[in-house]
């Protein structure tokens, strides 16, 4: 038997989880199963919501129905087999369990970091040269812009999983972490990881400066135009298309940062965990409430829902 090769291959990988706090392992459980259900009902509503209503069918919110399409599938791809390693107190996942889950999630990630960006830059489209806004975010050209994104998301990580396969894990088979991400999996091989982890923060580094980059310059000239504007009352109501964006960006490229820029021994296990959930469920739950909560069109939209569909039925009734 090559060292490592065939026990990983047939016994695959045990998720420890919480493990070291089994008296917390309920309570996560509990906790994470309640956010995944708000998750679940917050984003689908969100797609089901800009789909119907004709008054959302903007470039700003088609790609925010890529937004929370792409967070339902980031936590689609890890929250279930984390509840049951909650359930358990620990739970095994096959080896090619394992990789799917490194591929899947980190091609989202990716996705997710680059179409914030794209937001971005529509928003500044909007606010700073909005008679150009219909032609520059044509229906083509934000078909265009995803197909980018998902096609950069998707080979990017396929890069990070084929080299991070190519490691031997030896008899080390517990993954401290609720999940297979690709840092923990990193810590547990008995390979050489030095050509991985630069790939890990070189690639992360690019995505999130890149975007971030994108992000800066766009908000730099939106809080320009603002500021020129004549009438102090329409300061607000411009600046409040992109304080939704705003927020979901903090959210989410905080806990990014701190969980990929950074070596892999700067970040204790504990600390490595608490930053996933941040980025696995926690962002992915809070991003349709603020758009929800803070989008006077979306409060709109979920009225005329409500009055066309719902009022109607219950009077039947």
């Amino acid at each position: 038997m090559m060292e490592g090769e065939n026990l990983t291959v047939l016994s695959g990988f045990i998720l420890l989880g919480f493990s070291d706090a089994p008296a917390l392992q309920t309570t996560v459980f509990t906790i994470f199963l309640s956010l995944y259900v708000l998750m679940v009902l917050g984003n689908l509503m969100m797609i089901l919501l800009i789909n119907a209503d004709p008054q959302l069918h903007t470039p700003m919110y088609f790609f925010l129905t890529h937004l929370s399409f792409i967070d339902f599938c980031l936590s689609s791809t890890i929250v279930p087999k984390a509840l049951e390693t909650f359930l358990l107190g620990r739970s095994h996942i096959s080896f090619l369990g394992c990789f799917a889950q490194v591929y899947f999630f980190l091609a989202l990630i990716i996705c997710e970091c680059f179409l914030l960006g794209v937001m971005a830059y529509d928003r500044y489209t909007a606010v700073c040269k909005p008679l150009l806004y219909a032609t520059t975010t044509s229906r083509e050209r934000c078909y265009g812009v995803m197909v980018l994104v998902y096609t950069a998301g998707f080979l990017t990580s396929l890069v990070h999983t084929v080299l991070v396969g190519r490691l031997s894990f030896c008899r080390a088979r517990s993954i401290n972490h609720f999940f297979c991400e690709l840092p923990a999996l990193l810590q547990l091989s008995c390979s050489d990881t030095r050509a991985n982890e630069v790939l890990q923060i070189s690639s992360a580094g690019l995505n999130i400066v890149g975007s971030v980059l994108m992000i800066l310059v766009s908000y730099t000239y939106i809080l320009h135009t603002i500021l020129q504007i004549p009438s102090a009352g329409r300061k607000p109501k411009a600046f409040s298309t992109c304080a939704s964006h705003l927020a979901a960006i903090t959210i989410f490229y905080a806990p990014g940062m701190l969980g990929y820029i950074q070596p892999r021994r700067a970040c204790s296990g504990d600390q490595a965990k608490l930053v996933s959930v941040c980025y696995t469920i926690l962002t992915p739950t809070l991003n349709p409430l603020i758009y929800s909560l803070r989008n006077k069109e979306v409060k709109g939209a979920l009225r005329r829902l409500w009055v066309r569909k719902l009022v109607p039925h219950l009077s039947r009734l």
